[in-house]
């Protein structure tokens, strides 16, 4: 089984989250999510998460604090999943590497089918 370290951006704007819908040929496609992925070898995590929205959305985000780690295991893979507060910073989001995005409402977070490990991050933002 591999061991995967993975970031997550939570933006909010205006009061909202985005999410991202993952493209149907990946792993857990078409569950949503927020935006990011896998770390490379030996990367800043903070400059690996800019790295991913920059590639997934073509924006430009001020990655923050930690809001929460994430142990998951899937039948396959397990992943260490670590969600950042950030805001976007500039350029005009687009769906380069997802198949959709949503702005979400906190209260509608859970109402998507969400990918499991994204699960807590949104459990954590609902007590915030």
């Amino acid at each position: 089984m591999k061991q995967l370290v993975v970031t997550a951006a939570v933006i909010e704007r205006d009061g909202r989250i985005l999410l991202a819908q993952r493209k149907p040929e990946t792993h857990m496609g078409l569950k949503w999510e927020f935006p990011g992925g896998k770390l490379e070898w030996g990367e800043d995590p903070r400059a690996g998460l800019a790295r991913e929205i920059r590639e997934e959305l073509g924006i430009e985000i001020e990655v923050g604090d930690v809001l929460e780690v994430v142990s998951h295991t899937y039948e396959d893979r397990h992943v260490v999943l670590m969600g950042y507060s950030c805001r976007c910073r500039s350029g005009e989001l687009q769906k380069l590497d997802v198949q959709d995005v949503r702005w979400v409402q906190p209260d509608e977070l859970l109402s998507y089918d969400l990918a499991p490990a994204d699960v807590p991050i949104v459990e954590k933002l609902l007590r915030l």
